[in-house]
């Protein structure tokens, strides 16, 4: 029985979102060294430059920053190595079709624990352009106003 119940959100790349457009998202666990777990409890990760990868039938996390432990001693892990992704088969190959079709590419969105056992969601994206971007910001900040004027309409008819 797992000591921990829930879900801790340790990291998210909130970036991530902004730029690129999630097609589809993956739960996948990791695999950690035990000086890697205890950094992580401690709610040290950056997410911002990671990326994943398939190579021969097996998924990897690459370029995520979790820090040594700070009590660890030459044991500790290596801040940027690359970690093992744990997924099924066919979900392996369906990620594996999906970047050679072309334009797409696997990225971490948030990293955290699911019942004491890390976990990391990693997402289908496709790279937004400039022009898209700005598009994006437009329409939240034109619904935002939407909702403003709408609350302050409502006020009125009270």
């Amino acid at each position: 029985m797992p000591r921990e119940r829930g879900e801790k959100v340790v990291a998210t790349n909130r970036r991530a979102r902004h730029e690129y457009a999630i097609e589809k998202t993956y739960e996948a666990g990791l695999v950690l060294t035990g000086t890697e777990v205890k950094s992580l409890r401690e709610g040290r990760a950056n997410l911002s430059d990671g990326y994943a990868y398939i190579d021969g039938g097996q998924a990897y996390l690459d370029a995520v920053h979790i820090p040594e432990y700070s009590q660890g001693h030459w044991t500790n892990h290596s801040s940027k190595r690359t970690r093992k992704l744990l997924l099924h088969k066919q979900e392996i190959i369906k990620l594996s079709h999906a970047i050679s079709a072309g334009g797409y590419t696997l990225i971490p969105l948030k990293l955290y624990f699911s019942d004491g056992r890390a976990k990391v969601e990693i997402a289908v994206a496709k790279g937004k352009r400039e022009y898209e971007k700005r598009q994006t910001i437009r329409e939240r900040e034109d619904k935002r106003e939407a909702e403003r004027a709408m609350r302050g309409r409502n006020r009125l008819g009270d």
